[in-house]
């Protein structure tokens, strides 16, 4: 991939919360979707491209509609995004500390 400028669109991939899981996950209850981003001109936004993503078990509870033991946290919400933590790669900044 070349060198991006602030303002490029870039194409980047995202895991979707289908539902509500009842049981164990499966693939089937998340989906990959391709969406194109960019960091406005004259923005300090900063834009990663996800390399390695967190998938651990506990994400399981983040998922059910039910009172689980993480029910304080946030629970991921059907039709966005998963969260989690990872490995990125910076592909495009507006801010002079994180330089592409």
């Amino acid at each position: 991939m070349g060198k991006n400028r602030v303002g490029d669109e870039i194409q980047n991939k995202q895991i979707i919360f289908r539902d509500y899981v009842i049981g164990y996950t499966q693939e089937a209850d998340l989906y990959i979707s391709t969406i194109k981003l960019q960091v406005p001109q004259g923005s300090n936004a900063v834009l990663v491209k996800n390399m390695y993503l967190s998938c651990d078990p506990t994400m399981q509870f983040l998922m059910r509609k039910d009172e689980s033991p993480l029910s304080g946290s946030y629970k991921y919400i059907p039709g966005s995004p998963i969260y989690g933590f990872g490995v990125a790669k910076i592909l495009d900044s507006g801010h002079p500390s994180f330089i592409a």
